[in-house]
């Protein structure tokens, strides 16, 4: 009887042991009576993880910028060789393909879809086939900054259409924030219709597809957010290259010329950018508002216009200059909490 009633009692306390570490009631070195010094260390531990994984949760926003900014350095190495929709179309097949490959290897069940993949699919198809078609049709004659720099209305038009839609609300230096990404926006669009109105109808197509970002970041909050991030973005990228595949006979003559250059374009784009930077971007969405998560394109334009002019050779003028800073400034204060 003595025998089994240790064992109980044994049971009992690692038991409630158990449920202490799991609740994290465990305290520190200082705070511990008797057997809480034992399990201290591995909580400890469980804390650092936690706090490592804050911390990189805090940088998910820079790295997204990072990403996001080089698709345009990409892009515009790899239109040298290849049409546009063609080679928006590889890079939404080469992601697809790997997502796909990544849910039959890791088993992931399709059945967390149900009722929710036609919801994935129509986000998919406008938040990539909508938004990345007309913006590579306008980069094979429209330099990377400007183009970037019209990118920046979604956080204007997300914030403002979030509010009625998903009520999200914004407080007033966001508004702030909001109006100086729009003045940013204005000065180098203006700038560019009055040189050339072909590159007004350059930016009107990039604005276009602008609008299919937004429908598209609005339409994953509110009907896409409980699905989980692997399955959301592979159903997300299937649709998109359906889709890109039937505008490509409606809109353009393919032709690719596959260099080097060419192909190593495309794969980053695809892998770097694409699966990248849109799952960031979809993880942003899940763990925050719509507004403060596409705020971070204000930080785009700047980003990229420094590395078209490294890498490409691109000119910046005193007034793309005067309009990535004001953006900058509206991305901080949108952002900040």
């Amino acid at each position: 009887m003595a025998y089994r009633s240790t064992v109980a009692m044994a049971y009992r306390s690692a038991v409630w042991l158990g449920n202490e570490v799991w609740r994290g009631n465990m305290a520190g070195p200082a705070n511990a009576v008797g057997p809480a010094n034992a399990v201290w260390p591995a909580n400890a531990v469980w804390r650092g993880i936690q706090s490592g994984g804050a911390m990189l949760i805090r940088l998910v926003p820079f790295a997204f910028v990072l990403l996001w900014s080089s698709s345009f350095i990409g892009a515009r190495l790899g239109l040298r060789h290849v049409t546009p929709l063609l080679f928006v179309e590889v890079r939404l097949c080469i992601s697809a393909a790997l997502l796909v490959l990544a849910m039959l290897v890791l088993r992931r069940p399709w059945h967390v879809l149900r009722g929710r993949w036609l919801h994935c699919a129509v986000a998919g198809i406008l938040v990539n086939t909508v938004l990345l078609d007309p913006a590579h049709v306008a980069m094979t004659r429209m330099h990377a900054a400007p183009i970037a720099l019209i990118q920046t209305l979604n956080p204007l038009l997300t914030a403002l259409l979030a509010w009625p839609l998903l009520h999200e609300r914004l407080r007033p230096w966001q508004f702030l924030g909001l109006g100086l990404g729009v003045a940013g926006v204005v000065l180098i669009v203006g700038l560019a219709a009055g040189q050339s109105p072909v590159q007004l109808d350059l930016a009107l197509l990039t604005m276009m597809g602008v609008l299919g970002l937004v429908s598209g970041t609005l339409y994953f909050g509110r009907f896409c957010r409980g699905v989980p991030l692997l399955e959301n973005a592979t159903v997300q990228f299937l649709a998109a290259a359906a889709a890109g595949a039937l505008a490509i006979p409606l809109f353009e003559t393919p032709h690719a010329d596959w260099t080097t250059g060419a192909i190593m374009a495309t794969l980053w784009n695809a892998v770097g950018v694409s699966l990248g930077s849109m799952v960031l971007y979809l993880l942003m969405l899940t763990r925050g508002t719509a507004a403060r998560a596409t705020a971070n394109f204000y930080l785009v334009p700047g980003t990229a216009a420094m590395l078209a002019w490294l890498l490409l050779g691109e000119t910046l003028t005193a007034l793309t200059v005067l309009g990535l800073a004001v953006s900058s400034v509206g991305c901080w204060l949108v952002g900040r909490r």
